[in-house]
């Protein structure tokens, strides 16, 4: 069934709540359409252990504190928890399960489709994130692994690799977070990364927020795709880490040269015996079904202006590059919704007027 629609949004997580938001403030009439089974966007999908207490700042959508909570519980069902009041209480027209296959260019409209509907919009706000496109890498001999190997995507509890020798990949805040946690019940860990992990002394405070959010800014405006966070940021010296470095669960190795049946081999040719690869490498934006619109780059990215894209203005993406974290995505989401009132605008204004 086709429908027209003003605006089309992409996901429910904090991005496409806070554009839904500010679209009902607005008026527009609109349509969030989300691929998961319930409330709470890729909170929903956190690992049991990541209480609320081992979660960086979290900050409340528009219009709703997020109220103070029992930071011993699950993240996960503390946020799809919020999440649900929050679309009770703004009577935020949202669809679910639905799963956005390829937005299409129709002339006068963007065409949103998925495996049964569709719907034409004025103006798209694409929230999808990053949860649902886990990046693995690829090193000789990966395939021949005979141990476990899994991403940061599928953890759930370090009870799963008790006894075992775990190598986990990766120099960022996760891969640091679950190394400590995996430390105590395994009989082994070792941590490799690409680059010499860069801890800070100071609190991630609103500067050094600023100073990372420019940085990517000037990437994604220049059409290249964002940078991880961490390497614009840092890993924060918290207590907890400063106590895991005086253990020594931090002792960081450069990478392999590559896997074996039973575990890595180093650029010296002495090898390490593993039971399990953790790849704690991050995600890439989940933007696939933006595919027909032909808006990448020659430098990989899509290339910006604020959130809207530069090649396709009725288009905009939130919750993505510089606006990656729960308060940009909540700023991202305004602005959004204030370029596509002008579009609408002006839109109408040019509509011919009856005789």
């Amino acid at each position: 069934m086709r429908s027209e629609t003003d605006v089309v949004v992409i996901g429910a997580g904090q991005a496409g709540l806070s554009a839904a938001y500010f679209l009902r403030r607005a008026g527009l009439e609109f349509v969030v359409l989300d691929q998961n089974a319930g409330p709470g966007g890729a909170w929903r999908h956190r690992w049991p252990s990541l209480r609320l207490d081992k979660v960086h700042k979290f900050h409340d959508l528009p219009g709703m504190a997020f109220a103070e909570q029992d930071e011993h519980r699950m993240a996960s069902e503390v946020v799809a928890e919020y999440f649900d009041r929050y679309e009770r209480a703004f009577d935020l027209p949202v669809r679910r399960p639905v799963e956005v296959a390829a937005v299409r260019d129709e002339g006068e409209r963007l065409l949103v489709e998925s495996a049964g509907d569709s719907w034409a919009a004025r103006a798209v706000i694409n929230a999808t994130g990053t949860w649902t496109r886990p990046f693995w890498p690829h090193y000789p001999g990966q395939e021949t692994f005979t141990g476990r190997q899994l991403h940061t995507a599928d953890y759930r509890s370090a009870e799963e690799f008790r006894g075992r020798h775990v190598l986990v990949v990766g120099g960022g805040t996760s891969a640091v977070q679950l190394l400590i946690e995996i430390a105590d019940l395994a009989s082994g860990t070792t941590w490799v990364t690409r680059r010499p992990p860069v801890f800070k002394d100071v609190e991630f405070g609103p500067e050094l927020g600023r100073e990372a959010v420019a940085k990517v800014e000037r990437r994604v405006r220049a059409g290249l795709p964002p940078a991880s966070v961490v390497s614009v940021t840092g890993l924060m010296r918290t207590p907890q880490v400063r106590d895991a470095e005086a253990r020594g669960i931090l002792d960081r190795k450069p990478m392999f040269d590559h896997i074996t049946p039973t575990g890595v081999v180093w650029p010296d040719g002495s090898e390490q015996r593993v039971d399990v690869i953790l790849w704690a490498t991050g995600f890439r934006a989940a933007l696939d079904h933006l595919a027909p619109l032909h808006l990448r780059e020659p430098g990989g990215g899509i290339r910006m202006e604020g959130t809207r894209v530069a090649a396709e203005p009725r288009l905009h993406l939130v919750g993505y590059g510089p606006s990656a974290s729960t308060i940009g995505a909540n700023r991202a989401g305004r602005a959004a919704v204030r370029e596509i009132r002008r579009l609408l605008s002006t839109q109408r204004e040019a509509l011919p007027t009856a005789s």
